[in-house]
Order: structure tokens, then C-alpha cells, then sequence
């Protein structure tokens, strides 16, 4: 069966994708890399959140089922230094989403540069961890990265029918995001959802754990460990919340000035929760990307309440950019445009209807879907007050 793409788009198709963070030494945008076999496409949404210790094993059993070369991690001497940053710098100036912020970048990385601020990192790991924390200082964009690995990055050789096949293994053991569905006391229906993987592959899982929270009288989705992935996931994930196609998000790219518009789907596979039901969204600081996007589209739908904390701000999609052999960045080359608000959560996060920490976020959600249940059931009891029309 072929599974539907929830996304309607304008132009290629894009990918929010959730990367784990400097202190993990693996990226999941080595998912993208390991799948299509070459640094630079798609295009993704990455995150800065740290991956877990199960995802992290996951993404080293990716990568070296690949057969990538693998190779000491390399020392850096001043000339490897400047020519990486010369890299850099050119790669932000060519691409990065706004052309002014690229340019402020680039003097900023120039000048600390002369200044010797770079002078005497030898360590390839530090020196992109320092790259880093500068292209967030000077740019304020969480999604800006530099990666530094031991595996000489691939470039154009793609990967065997049996190295994909493997990939694709290792994703279905993580359940392709879905990390717990069940049903709470008062027929809250729960679904934890830690990443939206690739629709192509994921749509499937998705599908059974919403056709199995279907009948559910409210439902809590989980966002507090997403930290995001492919956009068509999360059209996908909505198509379920709705009766009707429904405008979500819309992706401008710099490179062709060219917007792509997500709506949902009407014909997504299983039995849908539809639009009449309370809903809630629980979000964190580890919220971030594709799973912002989600719970923010939601919010200014009036679809759902978000109950936690403000997530982590990053709403800027982009891709992997080849710096050197052993050295690739995270350059965002879009921004996501909301709809109703012709804005995003950039930098702010999304803030939730209802704050608490997201510990206790669950337990909120619960309680107040309970509550909303048991007045509803109350006043259907009652039946129209008098002067009140029946409907």
C-alpha cells in the first residue's frame, strides 16, 4: 500500500530533522547523510537538542553499517583552522536564510579570527564546539552547528539496497518515534511521540497509534522529548486532528525565493480522532523544531492546549553543509511563516496555554481532560436550561 504524504508543497520536499547536540559526538542529520548518501540534501529542520543514549547508539550503528572510512579524528594545525572558517563563512554568506545576519556573521568570525581567538585549538571536536557557540552568539539561531567526526563524511557514493534496508531496521526498533500509546484513566487516550520520523517510513506507526486512540474521549500527545523531524510527519500527525483540509505551515527558502505551504489530509489511512474532541500538547525545553511546529500551529488553530513549559525556539529549517572531510555545518536556508500569526517561534519558543513544569505536565493534562469530561457529561445530563433552544 502506498502510504499518503500529508504535505501539499510547492517546490522539493523539505525535512525538519532533529540533531543531537555538540556533547553527544553524533548527529542525526547523518540520518539524511546515511539515506541519501551525500552531505547537502534534503533539506532539514535540525535541531540543538541532545540525542538520548538509545538514539545515539542507534545513529552509530547507522553510520557505520554505512561504511563510512573511518579514520583518526584530525589535529588541526593554523592553516586547516582558517581554511575551515574560510569555509564557513562562504557557506553562511551563500546560503543562510537572511543574507544581513549572514554578512554580521561573518565579520564577527573574521574578527575574532584576527584577534587570534581561534589560535591553538588543536582538537577538532573543541574547535566546532567553539565554532558553534559563536554562530549562536553572533547569530541567535539555535539551529546554527558545526560537527566534528571521526568518519570521513561521505559525499557522493550512495549507500547499498542493504545498508538502507539496515538503517531503516534500526529505525523501526525505536518504533520510527513512537515511544509509548496507551489509554488513561477516563478514556484519555496518550500517545508519546520522541521524534517525527521520515513520513515515507514512519507513516505506518503512526497511523496504528492514532487508529487506536481514536475512539478516545480526549487526547494528551507527548512533545517533551521531540525535538522534530520531517514537516510531511508532522502534517501527517495532524491530518488526524481535523475534518477538513486545513492550511498548517508554510517553509520560505532563501534559494529561489519559493514558499512551500503544508495543509493537512483528509485521506491519511486508519480511523481519525477528529476535530470535536479536546486536545492536548505537552511541551518542554527539549521540544523543539518540527514537534514547535506542531504544538504551534495547533495553539493558534485553537485545536489544542498546551500544557508545560516554553519550548527551545528554533524554527529555522536548513541542511548539513560540507566544510571538510572530517567537518560539516548546519546552515539554515528557510524560516517557517505561519499562517494566522505571518510569524514563528523563533528565538521566543512557544509558550504554553498553561505552565507548569514539564515534569508535572502530564498529570495536568490528565486532570484537566477529566474535568472538561466531566462537565461536559454533567451538562449533558442536565439538557437545556430553561430558555435554552435545544440543538
Amino acid at each position: 500500500m502506498a502510504w499518503p504524504s500529508a504535505a501539499t508543497a510547492t517546490g522539493s520536499t523539505a525535512c525538519w530533522r532533529w540533531c543531537g547536540g555538540s556533547g553527544t559526538g553524533l548527529d542525526t542529520a547523518q540520518y539524511g547523510v546515511a539515506l541519501s548518501g551525500k552531505i547537502g540534501a534534503p533539506a532539514f529542520y535540525g535541531a540543538a537538542m541532545p540525542l538520548s543514549r538509545p538514539a545515539a547508539a542507534a545513529l552509530l550503528a547507522f553510520t557505520m553499517c554505512c561504511g563510512t572510512a573511518r579514520a583518526e579524528m584530525p589535529v588541526l594545525d593554523a592553516a586547516t583552522r582558517g581554511q575551515l572558517i574560510d569555509t564557513l563563512r562562504q557557506q553562511l554568506n551563500d546560503y543562510y536564510v537572511f543574507p544581513e545576519v549572514a554578512a554580521s556573521i561573518d565579520a564577527a568570525l573574521r574578527a575574532k579570527q584576527r584577534e587570534g581567538g581561534y589560535d591553538g585549538i588543536t582538537d577538532a571536536t573543541i574547535f566546532a564546539n567553539v565554532l558553534t557557540a559563536d554562530l549562536r552568539t553572533f547569530g541567535h539561531d539555535k539551529h546554527l552547528r558545526v560537527n566534528a567526526s571521526d568518519t570521513a563524511l561521505p559525499r557522493s557514493a550512495a549507500p547499498s539496497r542493504e545498508q538502507q534496508d539496515e538503517i531503516r531496521r534500526q529505525m523501526a526498533a525505536r518504533g520510527y518515534g513512537v515511544a509509548k500509546v496507551e489509554t488513561l484513566a477516563g478514556n484519555v487516550g496518550y500517545l508519546d511521540l520522541q521524534g517525527f520520523s521520515r513520513i515515507k517510513d514512519a507513516a505506518p506507526a503512526i497511523a496504528e497509534a492514532m487508529t487506536r486512540l481514536a475512539d478516545s474521549d480526549a487526547l494528551i500527545l507527548d512533545m517533551r522529548a521531540n525535538g522534530g523531524g520531517d514537516p510531511a510527519g508532522v502534517a501527517f500527525l495532524s491530518s488526524y486532528l481535523f475534518d477538513q483540509r486545513t492550511h498548517l505551515n508554510d517553509l520560505y527558502w532563501r534559494e529561489g525565493k519559493r514558499t512551500e505551504q503544508f495543509w493537512t489530509d483528509t485521506g491519511v489511512p486508519g480511523k481519525h480522532y477528529g476535530q470535536h474532541k479536546p486536545v492536548y500538547v505537552l511541551t518542554g525545553p527539549r521540544t523543539f523544531s518540527g514537534a514547535e511546529e506542531f504544538s504551534y500551529n495547533l495553539q493558534q488553530l485553537k485545536r489544542a492546549t498546551l500544557v508545560g513549559e516554553t519550548t527551545g525556539g528554533g524554527a529555522n529549517p536548513g541542511r548539513m553543509r560540507e566544510l571538510g572531510p572530517h567537518f560539516a555545518a548546519f546552515i539554515p536556508n528557510g524560516r517557517a511563516i505561519n499562517p494566522i500569526t505571518k510569524s514563528n517561534w523563533e528565538g521566543s519558543g512557544v509558550t504554553p496555554d498553561i505552565g507548569v513544569p514539564a515534569s508535572e505536565a502530564l498529570e495536568r493534562a490528565h486532570q484537566l481532560a477529566l474535568e472538561r469530561l466531566a462537565a461536559a457529561s454533567a451538562a449533558a445530563r442536565q439538557g437545556p436550561q430553561p430558555g435554552e433552544l435545544k440543538p
